[in-house]
């Protein structure tokens, strides 16, 4: 039995919204890599929809870390106001 490598992942452009939203949350310190995906991806669903604000959509992530709500919410608004979002 051989085993396959794994499938090429294809990146996102720079300039989607996917890729803004996970370049924004690229830096929070979390447990497991994992978690900094489902934040990025509840950060690229709030783009996307708009629905709520973003300190909810960051809340209902269930992120595990060890950075308070306010400070990533602070970290991931500088980010998504440098690639010009506009969040209000």
């Amino acid at each position: 039995m051989s085993t396959k490598p794994p499938s090429p992942v294809a990146e996102f452009a720079p300039e989607t919204l996917e890729r803004i939203a996970y370049t924004a949350v690229e830096e929070i310190p979390t447990q497991e890599p994992n978690d900094r995906n489902r934040l990025g991806f509840s950060v690229w669903m709030w783009l996307v929809d708009r629905k709520g604000s973003l300190a909810q959509a960051i809340k209902n992530s269930g992120t595990r870390t060890n950075s308070s709500p306010d400070e990533i919410l602070k970290i991931v608004s500088k980010r998504l106001e440098e690639k010009g979002i506009k969040l209000s």
